[in-house]
């Protein structure tokens, strides 16, 4: 913590030399600092839920107002989304907030035009490269086994979304477009109820709403986001006029996020909890997106493929008249967080690896659980730490032979490595595989039926057959 304090306001007193400074640069006076945040897209938990739970960022201004006399005030402030959010930037009531791509490109198209507002993005808060975090889900029951079978049904989404985006890419890669089905714009939880309502046949919404339906029993994975291989993110922007005035409480405000998700990286199971009791979301869907090898990785460098995906979406949310013309060049601002990691920042934003990495030794396979295609995890009921397992199958294996219950166990798909519940993905058998490899985990059931046909011999079977299949 003091390191990153002192790194902060090293970072601003260089930043404060170039620029101009504004009302909080010596005097006794309040700056109030204003971050918009959505509590429960725990994605943007280091910049957001978990960051004002922890305090770090008022700690960085008690000690930074220790050196220049200045009173700091943080209000926070939550939001749904992204899109009331960029309103409340608009009206130069958000200084610094955090949200998904879709609506980053949206906040910086709207507010290029008014300096007092204008807004640049500064950081990255969390990223998953394939683009898993937008997923299509159905009704454990519906017939479908993919985007096609969706042809003239109801498919809720929130219009202008990454979410859209990946409905309209799966779409047209099967030679359809978002005509050839219905669209019905809803907010995240009101698409949800609409689903188990049986008012739509699909939803496609971004993280964590299709995990938390998949956990709750009430929706399978029929789509995941990933297969366009498009990366998706959500980011940090601030008010460019803000942060010219105080570099130093921006710099802060990186260095606050930086340990935050130092935290979590380090410890993400205690996290996942923490993040839990705050937002209401089941510890177990948290710690699927926010744990070891999950889809959410923590790392606030601008990596050139995330502003590439900036690049690729910018032309869909245009085409929707969403957004008009925005230089990425000029959006983007990395010169805050570059300075933040000093001489590390370009190796930092060129690792792409997973900041937490699920290890440690199989207790019942034995041998060292690394390989994050294979690497498996089990939650035990009344358990305070998780097992690994090798592969899916020593994981299976493991459960069999344990007299405790499960709360809950994660396996990477053998496809694409997505990370999964256990008890929901849909298992093969293979005979002809090692002995460690024969029960593999599909996400959905249309990659473990090509699977199959592919391999003669093995079949598709379902968690409990699995289970007795080890």
């Amino acid at each position: 913590m003091r390191t990153l304090r002192a790194c902060a306001a090293l970072l601003g007193a260089a930043l404060a030399a170039t620029m101009v400074s504004g009302c909080g640069s010596g005097d006794a006076s309040t700056v109030t600092v204003n971050i918009g945040y959505q509590s429960r897209t725990i994605n943007t938990v280091t910049v957001g839920t978990l960051l004002r739970d922890r305090g770090t960022f008022e700690a960085e201004l008690r000690d930074l107002g220790k050196t220049n006399g200045v009173k700091y005030k943080v209000e926070w402030k939550d939001f749904a989304s992204g899109p009331p959010l960029t309103a409340a930037m608009l009206a130069g009531q958000v200084d610094i907030g955090s949200m998904g791509d879709a609506p980053v490109l949206v906040n910086g198209s709207k507010t290029r035009d008014h300096s007092d507002v204008r807004s640049e993005l500064i950081a990255i808060a969390g990223y998953n490269l394939r683009g898993s975090l937008n997923q299509v889900v159905v009704p454990v029951d519906s017939p479908a086994t993919s985007l096609a079978d969706l042809r003239g049904q109801v498919v809720s989404t929130s219009i202008g979304s990454a979410a859209h985006g990946m409905l309209a890419t799966g779409l047209t890669g099967l030679g359809m477009s978002l005509g050839d089905v219905k669209l019905l714009g809803q907010d995240p939880p009101v698409g949800a109820s609409a689903l188990t309502g049986g008012q739509a046949a699909a939803l496609a919404q971004f993280v964590p709403w299709p995990q938390s339906l998949v956990f709750q029993g009430k929706a399978r994975l029929l789509y995941d986001g990933g297969s366009a291989n498009i990366a998706t993110l959500h980011a940090v922007v601030a008010n460019q006029r803000f942060d010219r005035a105080h570099p130093d409480v921006v710099a802060a405000f990186l260095a606050a996020q930086r340990e935050t998700g130092d935290y979590l990286n380090a410890h993400p199971l205690d996290a996942a909890k923490r993040v839990a009791e705050l937002t209401g979301i089941p510890a177990e869907v948290v710690y699927l997106y926010n744990g070891p090898n999950g889809l959410v990785h923590f790392d606030s460098t601008i990596k050139a493929p995330l502003v590439d995906a900036l690049g690729k979406l910018l032309p869909f949310l245009k085409g929707l008249g969403a957004v008009g013309d925005l230089d990425l060049g000029q959006f983007v601002n990395d010169r805050y967080v570059r300075a933040l990691y000093g001489a590390d920042y370009d190796t930092r934003r060129a690792d792409t690896s997973p900041p937490s990495a699920l290890i440690g030794t199989d207790p019942v396979c034995g041998g060292a659980v690394s390989d994050p295609a294979t690497a498996s995890e089990v939650w035990f009921t009344g358990k305070e730490t998780t097992s690994v397992a090798r592969t899916p199958a020593c994981l299976l294996k493991q459960i069999a032979q344990s007299a405790d219950a499960v709360r809950v166990a994660y396996v990477p798909d053998a496809g694409t490595g997505l990370r999964l519940f256990a008890a929901t993905a849909t298992w093969v058998t293979d005979p002809a595989a090692p002995a460690d490899g024969r029960l593999l985990p599909f996400a959905v059931l249309a990659d473990a039926d090509r699977y199959v046909s592919t391999h003669p011999g093995s079949s598709v079977l379902d968690y409990k057959a699995a289970l007795q299949a080890r």
